[in-house]
C-alpha cells in the first residue's frame, strides 16, 4: 500500500492550495484519514481528520480556513486550504488506517504518505 501526497507549493499570504493524498494497493477499505503538518523546529501536529462516514475534526488554528474531505471510491483524501498564513508553512503529510488483503491475509494498520511542502510567503 502506498499513500501519494501532492499539491504543495509556494503561495502568498491569503492564497489557497489544495492537497491530495491517494492510496493505492490491495485495499479493502480505509477507515480514518488525516493530515498532519510539521513546521521547522516544531513537533508534528494534527491538522484535520475525517472518518469513513465523513465526520471531521480540525485544529483550532485552521478552523474556518481549511476543509478536509475524501472520495472513498478513489481512496483519496483532500485538504482545501484557504486564507493561508506564513505560520501555515510546513511539511504536510497524510495518514490513513487501511484494511488490506494479501492472499488470504487481512490486516489493518496505519500508513503514512510522504510529505508535501507548503510554503506561505509574507
Amino acid at each position: 500500500v502506498q499513500l501519494q501526497a501532492s499539491g504543495g507549493g509556494l503561495v502568498e499570504t491569503g492564497g489557497s492550495l489544495r492537497l491530495s493524498c491517494a492510496a493505492s494497493g490491495s485495499i479493502v477499505w480505509i477507515n480514518d484519514m488525516a493530515w498532519y503538518r510539521q513546521a521547522p523546529g516544531k513537533q508534528r501536529e494534527l491538522v484535520a481528520a475525517i472518518t469513513r462516514g465523513g465526520s471531521t475534526k480540525s485544529a483550532d488554528s485552521v478552523k474556518d480556513r481549511f476543509t478536509i474531505s475524501r472520495d472513498n471510491a478513489k481512496f483519496t483524501v483532500y485538504l482545501e486550504m484557504n486564507s493561508l498564513k506564513p505560520e501555515d508553512t510546513a511539511v504536510y503529510s497524510c495518514n490513513a488506517e487501511i484494511r488490506t488483503s494479501v492472499g488470504y491475509t487481512l490486516s489493518t494498520r496505519t500508513y503514512w504518505g510522504q510529505g508535501t511542502l507548503v510554503t506561505v510567503s509574507s
